[in-house]
């Protein structure tokens, strides 16, 4: 039996990961949407911070930020851990607090999306 080279072994180690990543960033994908639908709908202005990472979201910028996906998903699962079980009553309010936060730990992790402005 052949071994495998370095790089294939460690493609094949971290292929679960990568999936996992893979589905939370659609994932979010769909929740950015929703956020920018219930905003529209209230006819209400998203906030800039909001806006910017339902951006980084829907554009696949974190293909372009090693790392930052990796983080928002770590964020993401304290989140869930330590806020309220989802009503529909606070369902947008917890959905906005959360990208504001995602905008906060993107900012704190160095992926800043507001040095080009």
């Amino acid at each position: 039996m052949r071994t495998k080279d370095p790089e294939a072994q460690y493609q094949y180690l971290v292929r679960k990961q990568r999936m996992a990543l893979e589905e939370y960033a659609a994932h979010e994908i769909e929740w950015a949407d929703d956020l920018l639908t219930w905003y529209r709908a209230r006819k209400l202005d998203m906030p800039d911070d909001e806006y910017r990472v339902v951006v980084f979201f829907k554009n696949h910028e974190y293909l372009r930020k090693p790392g930052s996906l990796t983080l928002l998903h770590s964020m993401y699962g304290r989140m869930m851990d330590e806020l309220p079980e989802s009503t529909p009553e606070i369902a947008f309010d917890l959905l906005a607090y959360r990208f504001r936060m995602y905008a906060e730990i993107l900012r704190q992790g160095g992926y800043d999306l507001w040095l080009s402005q």
